[in-house]
């Protein structure tokens, strides 16, 4: 029989489906811990569970393993990634502050090069490879990629194309370059999102590292396909190249499997998983393509993906107090490891530090707070300071008050952990559910040592937070439920516009809107509510969702298999590719087909067209291979920019597309 092997790795847990593909049944499903910083142990605990949950299932049985992830997304929203350095070629100083792009570079090594094209592919300066060379040679250590772009790089990839050849040769490090992610005009925002892609390379390749080599342990040779941002599968090998485009895969799975589980034409659909709460729209059973790009972490980037907007917002939310006369609760936006989980890591560690901090009063507000290594051997290319804080988690996890000497360490701590390097554990949602009896997974005790603990502070006016542990739980529930009713909303508004002037995030919190959902009377009734059903998704929907949709007033769809959602979503898609080009006119009678080789002048406007069409059906066709589309389906979209000058039409732009789709092939193909 063919199978088909779904697997989705989140933040926390790692789920895996089994998916007949004749019967389109699921035969079984699994979850195993998301494993750090090793994820192999994490994946194959996931594909063993679900094989052993379905005896009689052989190797050669499995017809296609596909991944989802929502890796790339959390690295974004929490602002991690490894360190990379952004080259770019013919950018001024108002170019470089756009997008974002000051922001996201952060600390990350600049190079700024004389070079780039203007409008209409011609170079607008020669590119200076010799400042280049000399750039490289500087580079700090620790450097895991470059990202390349140049100005009108998709009127003219040769800069582009030349640098990366350079840096390639001289370091070995992979390159991402921008007209490579997107055919689109805007070059500060094509910087940000090679620079993204950039930082994730090393990321998901050692997700899809893992993966393939427990398959191939398990003797499992089927193709390995990757869930994309717009929900399209595919292959890995591409996915290697181009890890930018799975930002929002994890999502986009989700939205492909709630469709698929519960038949649902119109619906509001939230996945709450450890990190994110992403939410998105079914229309006609279907979920809308952002047409701006996906925006996450804060940044628009320019990848195709599904109209999401993802909050950092899950169970493992770092819970704060705010000051305050009145003390406040606010969740995320940074995941933490739930105390329940690391007492079941580390449980004398944990209950002893908790027992230890209860006999006091007041005890210390890091009491309940521990750092724990992603790393097994000490980072490259750490400052003094950090690697100091590194090798003393190299002997085991450690509470804060021990790890850190001084003050002047709390940044290096921040470094380490936005680097991906280091794992705060403290109290979450995840600890209030177990407190409340809705989960039960990890140690119940030690979430209840650490909210009686967090009940005993006291905010500014003297008094304490909460009277015992499951007020205070209830407390944490109470917040999460308020910001997830905030997300919904804000998505719900997003979508209604331009019938409202204000943005979402401030309708979402207005009070009139609020008064209507309390379903207050007075002089003046209100009413408000949401005019859709909720599916919700994920482990912990059915302990958090109930009270949310019965905030908005709507009816609550939580699917069988909705803790594995993903991983079903990421089995059930289509391979789709797409290759991307313009024809312009920088003057009359003088037409420019921007090709993949280079800008090609014409006469004639159809004639520049015709040769456009032909070079993007030989990319689609060559994307569509390394895809692994079995037999593809070529769908062409043509766009034409005219201007009317004295009565006539006059040809301004024509932007063509090519889609190449098709199902992904199997191994019986």
């Amino acid at each position: 029989m063919g199978v088909f092997l779904g697997v989705d790795t989140g933040g926390t847990y790692t789920d895996a489906v089994l998916l007949d593909d004749a019967s389109q049944q699921v035969i079984a499903t699994a979850k195993a811990l998301t494993s750090r910083p090793d994820l192999s142990h994490g994946i194959g605990a996931a594909i063993d569970a679900v094989l052993a949950r379905k005896g009689g299932i052989a190797p050669e049985d499995v017809a296609l393993v596909s991944l989802s992830t929502t890796l790339a997304t959390n690295a974004l929203v929490e602002g991690q990634g490894e360190r990379v350095a952004l080259v770019l070629i013919g950018f001024d100083a108002n170019q470089r502050n756009r997008a974002g792009l000051t922001k996201a570079l952060a600390d990350d090594p600049l190079i700024e090069l004389t070079g780039g094209h203007v409008h209409s592919g011609d170079e607008a300066a020669p590119l200076d490879l010799a400042a280049l060379e000399t750039a490289l040679d500087a580079l700090p250590p620790g450097i895991t990629g470059l990202a390349v772009a140049a100005s009108f790089a998709t009127r003219n990839p040769a800069h582009e194309n030349a640098a990366r050849a350079l840096i390639r040769a001289r370091t070995g490090l992979p390159v991402t370059c921008s007209h490579e992610l997107s055919a689109a005009l805007g070059s500060p925002r094509r910087a940000l999102t090679a620079l993204l892609n950039a930082r994730l390379i090393a990321m998901i390749d050692r997700l899809i590292t893992a993966c393939e080599t427990h398959l191939a342990r398990r003797a499992i040779s089927a193709p390995v396909m990757v869930v994309r941002g717009d929900g399209a599968l595919v292959s890995a090998a591409m996915v290697r190249e181009k890890p930018i485009e799975t930002i929002l895969s994890g999502p986009a799975a989700s939205v492909a499997g709630a469709s698929w589980l519960t038949g649902e034409r119109m619906a509001m659909v939230a996945d709450i998983g450890g990190t994110t709460t992403d939410v998105c729209l079914l229309r006609d059973g279907r979920p809308a393509i952002d047409p701006e790009g996906a925006r996450v972490g804060g940044f628009r980037t320019m990848v195709e993906a599904v109209a999401m907007r993802t909050t950092g917002l899950g169970g493992d939310s770092e819970v704060h107090v705010l000051d305050g006369l009145e003390a406040a609760l606010k969740l995320g936006p940074r995941r933490l490891m739930p105390l329940a989980l690391a007492a079941n890591l580390h449980p004398a560690l944990v209950h002893h530090a908790l027992d230890d901090a209860l006999s006091r009063d007041p005890a210390p507000e890091d009491a309940a707070r521990f750092a724990i290594a992603l790393f097994t051997a000490l980072p490259p290319g750490l400052p003094p300071r950090d690697t100091a804080l590194a090798e003393r988690l190299l002997t085991g996890p450690q509470r804060l008050s021990t790890l850190l000497r001084a003050r002047i360490e709390e940044p290096a701590l921040t470094r380490l952990v936005a680097g991906g390097h280091v794992l705060l554990a403290g109290v979450t949602p995840s600890d209030a559910a177990h407190v409340l009896g809705r989960q039960s997974d990890w140690d119940t005790q030690a979430a209840r040592k650490a909210l009686t603990l967090l009940a005993r502070r006291r905010g500014s006016n003297g008094t304490r937070l909460a009277t015992d542990a499951e007020t205070m739980a209830a407390a944490i529930i109470d917040q999460l439920t308020r910001q997830s009713v905030d997300c919904l909303l804000e998505a719900a508004f997003a979508e209604d516009l331009p019938h409202w002037q204000a943005p979402p995030e401030t309708l979402a919190r207005h009070e009139l809107l609020h008064a209507g959902l309390s379903r207050r009377s007075g002089l003046v009734e209100i009413q408000a509510g949401l005019a859709v059903p909720v599916i919700a998704l994920g482990a912990s929907a059915g302990c958090y969702y109930e009270t949310v949709a019965d905030r908005l007033g709507t009816r609550l769809v939580v699917p069988d298999h909705a803790g594995v959602a993903n991983a079903i979503g990421a089995v059930v898609g289509q391979v789709a590719v797409h290759a991307e080009g313009t024809v312009t006119s920088p003057a009359p009678g003088r037409f420019i087909a921007h090709l993949s080789t280079g800008p090609k002048a014409f006469g004639d406007a159809e004639a520049a067209i015709r040769t456009l069409d032909a070079d993007l059906r030989t990319q689609a066709l060559e994307k569509a291979s390394r895809a692994g589309v079995f037999a593809p389906h070529l769908r062409p979209a043509r766009e034409d920019i005219l201007a009317e000058v004295e009565g006539q039409a006059m040809f301004i732009e024509s932007r063509l597309r090519l889609t190449a789709s098709g199902r992904p092939r199997i191994a019986s193909d």
